[in-house]
């Protein structure tokens, strides 16, 4: 990052940024991509690629554009979203009957369906491609744009064995977060056709994300997408090491089977996530409260297997309290 060759990303010329976005956009098997400072600006720029104000979009009801980003699509561009329940942040396709608005004045357009993958609040769940393209042919048909929110897809990818452009191949715009379990300091992309992502470069100015020589952080995100991607699968056997340690804690119960990175886990007791999250932290372990009940933990590259192997010793020591 310190040796980064940088030019004026604002007006096209940084090089380091350039590279990274020609990289990310043949990784993804798309024509072009737009580097941006987080996956929620990556979001609202598809909103606005793919909608107009007064129309709505279809999305699962935990994924991050509907929980996470201060419904920026109402705020900054006048969409609405219709939510369907999934399993764990799975939707089916049989879901889908009659979600699409008939052309009546009286109703909201639907014009776009948006699917995360992994799914953060699901538990790193990986949406079966099959599942994905049944949902996107089906989108196809009924005339609606098709958004990938790709934050965690290299998790995906390194769970399933697939591809990062057989996942993409469906959707019309994908995005991507580096800072993620690839472990760039920050960034995100979109990635789409030449003209869509020109578009996206308006979108992304007009969202105070024009950025100036930008390629000293597009350096790190270059070398954690290049270096990082096939050592991912050690954070998906920590999470399962994990797991079994909760498994182990008749007062813990797991949500999900981890299929990722991310382990989300209830306390059967009287006795609140934030109160487990402070005594974990005595031990250097630092979950996340994840609702009334639950509690995240994410496995990364800064954390080893022997450093798991301890926050497993941890959690059962604090369960034990329970």
């Amino acid at each position: 990052m310190a040796a980064a060759e940088v030019g004026d990303d604002v007006l096209g010329d940084d090089p380091s940024v350039v590279a990274l976005q020609e990289y990310t956009a043949d990784l993804l098997g798309k024509e072009a991509a737009v580097f941006v400072p987080s996956g929620s600006m990556a979001n609202q720029i598809a909103v606005r690629l793919h909608c107009q104000p007064g129309d709505e979009f279809l999305c699962e009801a935990g994924c991050h554009i509907y929980n996470y980003e201060q419904g920026g699509y109402a705020q900054l561009s006048g969409v609405a979203a219709k939510t369907i329940e999934g399993t764990h942040g799975r939707i089916s396709i049989e879901q889908l009957a009659h979600k699409v608005n008939p052309d009546n004045e009286h109703l909201l357009r639907t014009a776009m369906i948006t699917l995360e993958n992994t799914h953060n609040r699901g538990g790193g769940t990986v949406q079966p491609l099959e599942c994905v393209k049944a949902i996107c042919t089906w989108a196809k048909e009924n005339g609606l744009a098709r958004h990938l929110d790709g934050a965690r897809l290299f998790n995906a990818v390194a769970a399933s064995g697939i591809e990062a452009s057989e996942w993409s191949s469906a959707f019309d715009t994908v995005c991507i977060c580096y800072s993620k379990g690839l472990g760039a300091p920050v960034g995100s992309a979109i990635a789409g056709t030449r003209e869509m992502m020109k578009r996206a470069r308006r979108i992304r100015k007009l969202l105070g994300g024009g950025m100036r020589q930008v390629g000293i952080i597009a350096a790190g995100a270059l070398y954690a997408i290049k270096e990082n991607r096939l050592r991912l699968t050690e954070d998906h056997a920590n999470a399962s090491l994990l797991a079994s340690a909760i498994d182990r804690c008749s007062q813990l119960s797991l949500v999900v089977a981890p299929e990722s990175n991310i382990v989300i886990f209830e306390i059967n007791a009287e006795f609140s996530p934030a109160a487990f999250c402070e005594q974990l932290a005595e031990f250097g372990v630092y979950g996340l409260p994840f609702g009334p009940k639950c509690v995240r933990l994410v496995t990364h590259r800064d954390v080893d297997r022997s450093q798991t192997e301890a926050a497993c010793e941890a959690i059962e020591r604090v369960a034990e309290k329970l």
